[in-house]
């Protein structure tokens, strides 16, 4: 095709493949979890990161990296001290993260306001070589920490007391895939943005799981959902000039409605 004359589309279509293997398995442990605004929280508190790397006048991903680690170990250690109100720990730290951003950004003195916007909003077409190289590791990174870790975080995402009756450390883990969520939030933020970074790594997940039988058909289908909706859309961003972020957003909710039109349908049939 003629947009793959260009070497920031075939980045771009690289770095959707590379994110394709990346947010399934992360949204899929959310989801089950019921920790599925935890994307978006992280997302606010590394722009907290951004903000304060800005404000300091140093490298935004160092400060980004810290502050998000740093708020995925409050919000486990917060989920831990209100175990019946699990929500609690997200709503406190997503508002504190947005809070700090802003305060940050409105003492900041510095020329920062570009970054910022490039961290809300993305642009996964002007994506570095570099970053791809970043999302490759990355990805094979997680693929093979979900190979090793697969059967406890499973165990946990349905029942932690079972869990940590079978002797797993449980905190442990649950704290790790925090901070890995964390870190892989702010790779991905400056790529496709904070306002649908969430939307990434829940819509396929949440549609993969309507359809599928089995734990790894919906990783499988998560995937493919994935890869979809991201190249569709990077498609469709070229072809009609479109945000990018925005546009693969939008097919991830026009596969979800597919899917769940179908499911409904075919539910109904088989009742009858």
């Amino acid at each position: 095709m003629e947009m793959f004359q260009y070497d920031f589309i075939q980045r771009a279509f690289i770095a959707g493949a590379a994110i394709s293997l990346i947010t399934p398995i992360l949204g899929l442990f959310l989801i089950l979890k019921r920790q599925s605004l935890m994307a978006d929280t992280l997302s606010h508190i590394s722009l907290a990161g951004v903000a304060l790397g800005t404000f300091l006048g140093i490298m935004p991903t160092y400060t980004t990296l810290i502050v998000v680690i740093i708020g995925a170990i409050l919000i486990e250690y917060l989920r831990q001290v209100y175990r019946d109100f699990s929500d609690v720990s997200v709503a406190i730290m997503m508002a504190t993260g947005m809070a700090v951003a802003l305060i940050l950004m409105s003492l900041n003195t510095n020329s920062g306001t570009f970054q910022i916007d490039q961290y809300l909003f993305g642009s996964i077409i002007l994506i570095s070589p570099e970053e791809v190289k970043l999302l490759l590791i990355l990805a094979a990174s997680l693929v093979i920490l979900y190979a090793i870790f697969r059967k406890p975080l499973y165990v946990m995402s349905f029942d932690e007391a079972a869990a940590k009756t079978a002797g797993l450390p449980v905190r442990f883990i649950s704290i790790v895939f925090s901070i890995v969520t964390g870190i892989t939030i702010s790779i991905m933020m400056p790529i496709v943005g904070a306002l649908l970074v969430s939307a990434l790594i829940v819509i396929p997940s949440a549609t993969a799981i309507k359809v599928s039988r089995s734990f790894t058909q919906t990783i499988f289908l998560g995937i493919l959902i994935n890869v979809i909706g991201i190249f569709g859309g990077l498609t469709a961003s070229y072809q009609f000039d479109t945000p990018p972020g925005a546009s693969i957003t939008i097919g991830f909710v026009i596969i979800f409605v597919i899917v769940s039109i179908f499911t409904a349908v075919k539910n109904r049939l088989d009742r009858q």
